[in-house]
């Protein structure tokens, strides 16, 4: 069932605004409805570099959420965003869609200095089927 338009449009609406909190919820709530303008301004929302962090990372988990294989690239991309949440988001959330793309940056992250980073993104590689090595 597609999603209901008006309660889209209020949603981007709200995501477009000046709120910070309005934009952080309008995020939550495109990953609950999902359809294909839900997916694009998500996609929009985790390539934004001026976007507050916390939104960025809901961004990235509500594309998990949604599993759409367009988000793989611009989940990539996430991996090297700033804050703490973004990164850890995107990792996991590439492990959801389960598009082996990720593998290579999935690695890469192995080496971050974040322990929770890192865990999200052994946890996606499992998920793509990676076999982990153990040390």
């Amino acid at each position: 069932m597609d999603p209901d338009p008006k309660e889209i449009k209020q949603i981007l609406a709200d995501l477009r605004g000046f709120d910070k909190d309005k934009r952080r919820t309008a995020v939550m709530k495109l990953g609950m409805v999902g359809g294909e303008q839900a997916v694009r301004a998500l996609i929009m929302t985790v390539r934004n570099d001026h976007e507050d962090l916390i939104t960025r990372g809901r961004a990235a988990m509500m594309l998990g959420k949604l599993r759409d294989i367009r988000a793989v690239d611009p989940l990539i991309q996430a991996l090297d965003a700033p804050g703490f949440k973004t990164p850890v988001y995107a990792a996991e959330a590439l492990g959801k869609i389960g598009d082996p793309r990720a593998i290579d940056p999935l690695l890469a992250a192995l080496n971050s200095n974040n322990d929770t980073f890192r865990r999200a993104a052994v946890e996606a590689l499992k998920k793509l089927g990676y076999a982990m090595e153990q040390t």
